[in-house]
């Protein structure tokens, strides 16, 4: 098969690293991808958010199917282009991808099934929307509406710190994505992701896992699009799975079904789980990163297997065969993010770092300039490994970060900490 892998992040790395090694792969091309999807796939420049760009590219070179890493061709409708086209792909049309790009229509389909989440109003007025806030008090939630690169959800501990939100997503910090806002009570207890797959009809969970948002050791400091992640989420016990699946992820396919925007493509949960009650925090519609990573670690080839099933409705028929072990991706960023970052410094000990089935750097946001890998983003490398034992698989990650040579970057040292 000629597959086409749209997105040039870890996530998309390290799907491109678990699809390679399926050997109904033949040809691997990756839109526009990296410094390290460029060492297994062939990379082409394209604009991946227009549908008609994409779609012509892959017939012109004869691509059997098409995997769309990123929320942005989603919600720009990129997979119904494509599938208008006749081509097979992964990824929900623009209707269901609603489901991210509006936490507005997230909150109306929970209420229309029943699922739990937090209670919330939804504002397009700044004003009426401070007014809430003082009426409720802190600690509450304040989220841009729309996308927001994973940034746009501030948890205000104090009611200023609400207030300051309101000022910043209507004044255009987060631009059109804080044109209206959802504000949600403060839901306690522990967080963790589940990844699930849905054909539209049939649902398939294909893993859990947790990450760290904070920039700072402990959960301090600011949020980021993600400072680390392990899999699986022992919070998320068979149980919790269960009430999840019966309760939220179920009745959410099926009023998807029920609106005629059935939801084709990976589901990622997050849950607030308090005293075995999973409730939502919200839905997104692509792999997490770096969530995406130690799934991939521990999937492995099966992936492409999976994802083909999802796309032509026979999820029915797939089922997935899990190693009993453990991963964990150690993000390593830029110094300064998630604020103002230079980029450009150059990563060196790349070349000494072990690439197998436990140990794997992938790539987030590289660029190779006169043979040399350098900086260009602000989460750059996603340092991922496998063990039997959770602190076995952190040990693995921590020491082939430690011997990464980046001055210009730094790393989380406590990832997986709530866990060990």
């Amino acid at each position: 098969m000629n597959i086409l892998i749209l997105g040039s992040g870890g996530r998309e790395h390290s799907l491109a690293w678990a699809i390679k090694q399926n050997p109904k792969c033949d040809r691997l091309i990756a839109a526009p991808g990296n410094a390290g999807t460029a060492e297994i796939a062939e990379c082409a420049d394209l604009d991946i958010e227009n549908g008609g760009a994409v779609a012509a590219f892959a017939e012109e070179n004869a691509i059997d199917f098409v995997v769309i890493g990123p929320e942005a061709p989603l919600a720009a409708g990129v997979a119904d282009r494509l599938r208008d086209a006749g081509l097979l792909c992964f990824g929900p049309s623009q209707a269901a991808a609603k489901l991210e790009s509006s936490k507005s229509f997230t909150k109306e389909v929970c209420d229309a099934c029943n699922a739990p989440t937090a209670g919330y109003a939804h504002f397009t007025d700044a004003e009426a929307a401070k007014a809430y806030i003082r009426e409720q008090g802190a600690p509450i939630v304040v989220k841009a509406d729309g996308l927001a690169a994973g940034k746009g959800v501030i948890v205000a501990m104090e009611e200023q710190d609400a207030l300051d939100a309101i000022d910043d997503m209507f004044g255009g910090a987060f631009g059109g994505a804080g044109a209206e806002v959802v504000i949600e009570e403060f839901m306690e207890g522990e967080e963790a992701s589940y990844f699930i797959l849905s054909d539209g009809k049939n649902i398939l969970p294909v893993g859990t896992a947790q990450d760290h948002k904070r920039v700072g050791d402990g959960d301090t400091g600011p949020n980021t699009g993600g400072m680390g992640a392990y899999s699986p989420a022992p919070v998320m016990t068979d149980a919790v799975t269960q009430k999840a699946l019966d309760e939220i992820v179920q009745p959410t396919v099926d009023e998807m079904a029920k609106r005629g925007t059935p939801y084709l493509g990976v589901l990622y949960a997050g849950f607030m789980i308090k005293d075995g009650q999973p409730r939502l925090v919200e839905y997104n519609v692509r792999f997490g990163d770096p969530e995406c990573q130690v799934l991939m670690m521990r999937l492995g080839g099966q992936v492409l297997d999976l994802l083909l099933a999802c796309a032509k409705g026979e999820l029915d028929k797939a089922q997935v065969n899990w190693a009993d072990d453990h991963a964990m991706t150690v993000v390593m960023a830029a110094n300064g993010y998630p604020g103002s970052y230079e980029k450009g410094s150059v990563i060196k000990g790349l070349d000494d770092q072990p690439e197998n089935s436990l140990n794997m750097v992938f790539h987030a946001g590289t660029k190779e300039v006169d043979g040399q890998i350098t900086a260009n983003g602000g989460r750059v490398l996603n340092v991922t490994a496998r063990g039997d034992t959770l602190a076995e698989a952190r040990d693995r990650a921590y020491a082939m970060a430690d011997a990464i040579d980046w001055p210009e970057g730094f790393y989380r040292k406590d990832i997986g900490w709530r866990a060990l």
